[in-house]
């Protein structure tokens, strides 16, 4: 689903990019006539609690300490969970979805993320994404992020003719150390390095099976599961939370603005920073191809709260 700002400018790109791809079935749709402000009324929505909303502990997860934490599923520290504030957040938007008429479906988790077992739960699947998942250390993370990023950025090189700076990702990464002292590394490149290592032929076959399991965990375990399982038409999931999930199963994703929590991360701010309240979104995920319905959805949602605020420049 395209980023933008509200959901009439995520349907008005939608429109675009189906018109801009002749590929596709749907191409030409209009998906600016699905901003229905009644869009949630008799709509299903699944709570799922395991993980997005409550910790979830693991077989084999030690008592009192942060196992899990990830940057693609992660909501707080360890596996998952909400803090006071979030959970306030939250609460007040599955009351928003009641007022409007939704059927509310609480719980609805999600099979992958409430599997007790570490091998079948999506929260200890992560996509290998630093050096502390180079090769060698990578069995308990999905390969595919890092051989696709070497397959597709060569092939992009590729496409470029003469006219590409450099002909391979071997030579990016050759020519960004080269220039280190100028900046050009500034925050390091250690996923280029992790998908330079990937060799196209040889880690095929590895990259063939994480990518059914990222299937198997986000979609039949994942996404489809809560929502046949539930007969929903989405799920609600806290800020980004649902976007880890939803991009491994290519499924579609709306976050709408919605609540301002307390800026504390951890480590701390200095204390001499300012920290202003921090967003703190909801979205909805939906099934494949079921982009019509989401934005009716999120629409609706968002009129019935008009809780975005413009920032200031």
């Amino acid at each position: 689903m395209p980023r933008s700002c509200s959901a009439r400018s995520r349907a008005r790109a939608r429109s675009e990019r189906r018109r801009d791809d002749d590929v596709r079935a749907a191409a030409g749709r209009d998906y600016t006539k699905f901003l229905n402000p009644g869009g949630l009324k008799g709509a299903r929505i699944g709570i799922p609690r395991a993980y997005y909303y409550d910790r979830i502990t693991l077989t084999g997860d030690r008592a009192g300490t942060p196992d899990g934490i990830n940057p693609t599923t992660g909501v707080t520290a360890g596996r998952g969970g909400l803090n006071a504030e979030q959970a306030r957040v939250m609460a007040d938007a599955i009351a928003v979805l009641k007022a409007q008429g939704a059927i509310v479906v609480d719980p609805a988790d999600v099979p992958s993320l409430a599997a007790k077992d570490p091998k079948d739960n999506f929260a200890a699947w992560d996509f290998c994404s630093g050096a502390d998942q180079a090769k060698g250390k990578d069995d308990g993370c999905s390969v595919n992020f890092k051989y696709g990023m070497k397959r597709d950025f060569n092939l992009w090189l590729k496409s470029l003719g003469p006219s590409a700076p450099v002909k391979t990702l071997t030579e990016l990464r050759q020519w960004n150390t080269a220039h280190a002292k100028a900046g050009a590394i500034r925050f390091g490149q250690s996923r280029l390095d992790i998908s330079d290592e990937m060799d196209l032929e040889r880690d095929r076959a590895r990259n063939d099976a994480d990518m059914k399991k990222d299937s198997l965990m986000s979609r039949a375990n994942g996404i489809d599961g809560v929502i046949k399982a539930n007969n929903l038409n989405a799920i609600l999931t806290p800020g980004g939370a649902g976007a880890g999930l939803a991009a491994r199963s290519g499924y579609p994703i709306i976050v709408v603005p919605f609540g301002l929590i307390p800026n504390a991360p951890r480590p701390a701010l200095p204390g001499a920073f300012n920290a202003k309240p921090a967003p703190f979104g909801v979205g909805f995920t939906g099934a494949q191809c079921s982009e019509p319905k989401l934005i009716e959805i999120a629409y609706a949602f968002e009129q019935a709260t008009k809780k975005r605020v413009a920032p200031l420049l």
